[in-house]
């Protein structure tokens, strides 16, 4: 029975429903876990350092593809760690300039995936927070230090739309629980009018501690999985991270099956998700315009 090793940097608890949508992708092509293929997880539960090791142990235990649906740290540890095994990889920035693969549509090596675009559409989600708080002017950007790519990257895009819209960026970093409850007290200390939380699994797993401590500071805050806006996060834009655990399960089948990932192009996600949580406008006293509630795809009562 072939085995296959999932490997993220945030926790199991919070990805459960995704992983359901990676064996729904893994059954479409035939596949079912502990009837015809095994599944070996591995999940750093946010300390993207351990992803390295985790990878290695993959390795070891020569399973015969690795998923990393979600995770950039995690599709560069893989990468890394084995030049043979093929990588079924799910990452919000550039695959080509992350070295995962060659081009898009002849990725080359081992590596193919699925890039569902969480670093492209920052400038798009800065201005959607501009149209919802038009006076506010000064905006707390967070990363996470341990996601360097994701990090590198949002600043630079950032800080070109900032430019465009007149707006204030500063940036702030956070890679633990304990870190990001400093980070909103520096948030405090800045007087900031809002909150720009960069995409990062981590982050995703923090979604109730993201929204409990936007409330309580009053502070409006935009994220990138509507997970957390589920959670009581102001708002969010994004791709599916469902459907891209899918795709992820599904290539990884087709790999089972045996085609290379050589010969597999790289996907890219085409639908985009606006979601509003109104009762979390409410409570913070932000009126949204009509005319973006009736361009939100989902508003959360």
């Amino acid at each position: 029975m072939p085995v296959v090793g999932l490997l993220h940097g945030a926790s199991q608890e919070t990805f459960a429903a995704h992983v359901t949508a990676f064996k729904q992708g893994l059954s479409q092509t035939g596949y079912v876990d502990g009837r015809n293929v095994t599944l070996e997880h591995r999940w750093a539960n946010g300390r993207y350092d351990q992803l390295p090791a985790l990878a290695a142990d993959l390795v070891r235990r020569r399973v015969a593809v690795i998923a990393t649906p979600g995770n950039a740290p995690a599709a560069l540890a893989a990468k890394g760690a084995t030049t043979t095994i093929p990588i079924v990889f799910g990452v919000g920035e550039d695959p080509v300039k992350m070295g995962l693969v060659a081009s898009l549509a002849q990725p080359g090596g081992n590596a193919t995936g699925f890039n569902f675009f969480a670093n492209e559409v920052d400038a798009k989600r800065l201005g959607l927070m501009h149209e919802v708080l038009p006076k506010a002017k000064r905006f707390a950007v967070l990363i996470n230090p341990a996601n360097a790519v994701s990090a590198e990257n949002i600043s630079n895009a950032l800080r070109e739309a900032a430019r465009d819209l007149a707006l204030e960026i500063i940036t702030f970093k956070a890679g633990s629980s304990a870190e990001i409850d400093a980070a909103f007290a520096g948030f405090a200390q800045e007087r900031v009018d809002a909150l720009f939380i960069a995409a990062d699994g981590f982050f995703t797993s923090r979604g109730v501690q993201f929204a409990t401590l936007a409330v309580r500071e009053r502070l409006p805050a935009s994220c990138f999985a509507r997970e957390m806006t589920e959670a009581g996060v102001l708002m969010s834009y994004s791709t599916s991270l469902a459907e891209m655990f899918r795709q992820v399960g599904i290539y990884t089948g087709s790999i089972l099956k045996g085609i290379k990932p050589a010969d597999l192009p790289v996907l890219q996600a085409t639908k985009f998700d606006f979601v509003i949580n109104l009762q979390t406008a409410r409570t913070l006293g932000v009126d949204i315009p009509p005319t973006l509630l009736a361009r939100a795809d989902e508003v959360i009562e």
